[in-house]
């Protein structure tokens, strides 16, 4: 029998969602046993937020800062065959419960050696969130084997408009009756256990393998190019932003409540402004470094690290 430990962190319940209908199929299985591990902030993160919360961990998240979180349940001796890692999107990173888990003793314990397959909950932009991610797992001595990515498939001022609904006030329902709904549809959800069943028949060989070149087949992972130019230039400034704010102290400090603030203001501008220039930008740059693009696509389509 292989034993799984599963360990997510879902502020929402949507990932828990997600987790449990790629996982429906194993946990049919008599041959696969599942450790389910959800991820507690000794301080739990609000939800809904208010915009100065939702602003206020930015630094920490795109930066990779851990919080506390309460004792693990799981048994860290116990000899796992395969890590699941769910986890949502935060600025670009996964989120702050996640990469504190990343970064404890214990996480390094159980995934020394071996298989991990991540599964990502998120808006439209991941690529560089599970490059910090499979950096973390490479760095402790684990393999990514897999990786499935459930996105809200808005358009993006739209998605933006339905997640901001969602976030600030906790209902998921259509906003203004006109909206679709926010986040990762119902129906890709539902579908999610066909996922579940080829990680089944990775494990049923003596030695588990996960092919992501199936996985890719069934839609586990969608590249959007665009999206590839954008994160990195984000990701520029938002080294800036995260800098400029932690100068002034740790989370819920007065001391950068004006700063975070600020930050909340270019989001709107870079949102409604500078974000459909860039649009057109990366949509110019696309035609130029077709080759480049290409290549960056094959590259996020499976699991190595480049460096």
């Amino acid at each position: 029998m292989k034993k799984i430990l599963v360990v997510y962190y879902s502020q929402t319940g949507q990932l828990t969602e997600i987790v449990k209908s790629v996982l429906a199929p194993m946990e049919k299985s008599q041959d696969v046993s599942l450790v389910f591990e959800e991820l507690k902030p000794k301080k739990p993160f609000p939800f809904p937020w208010t915009s100065r919360q939702f602003c206020d961990v930015f630094p920490e998240s795109f930066q990779e800062i851990p919080c506390e979180l309460e004792p693990f349940s799981f048994n860290t001796d116990d000899d796992f065959d395969l890590i699941i890692l769910a986890y949502t999107v935060w600025y670009m990173s996964p989120s702050i419960p996640v990469t504190s888990f990343l970064k404890s003793l214990e996480a390094k314990k159980v995934i020394s050696n071996k298989p991990v397959v991540t599964i990502i909950g998120c808006r439209n932009m991941w690529l560089l969130a599970q490059e910090k991610v499979k950096t973390r797992i490479f760095d402790i001595g684990g393999k990514i084997a897999g990786n499935i990515v459930l996105m809200d498939k808005a358009l993006n001022l739209i998605g933006i408009v339905t997640i901001a609904y969602w976030m600030f006030t906790g209902k998921k329902d259509r906003y203004l009756k006109i909206f679709p709904h926010p986040g990762v549809s119902n129906k890709d959800i539902r579908e999610a256990g066909r996922f579940g069943h080829i990680i089944l028949r990775g494990l049923s060989k003596e030695k588990i393998d996960i092919d992501q070149t199936v996985l890719n087949e069934h839609g586990a992972i969608h590249v959007l190019p665009s999206y590839i130019i954008f994160e990195k230039r984000i990701q520029k400034v938002f080294k800036i932003w995260s800098n400029f704010i932690l100068q002034k102290g740790d989370p819920g400090d007065p001391n950068r409540r004006f700063r975070v603030r600020l930050f909340f203001y270019y989001l709107l501008v870079a949102i409604f402004l500078i974000a459909p220039l860039a649009t057109l930008v990366s949509f110019i740059a696309r035609i130029v470094s077709r080759k480049k693009i290409k290549e960056a696509v094959e590259y996020f389509s499976q699991n190595s690290l480049k460096h």
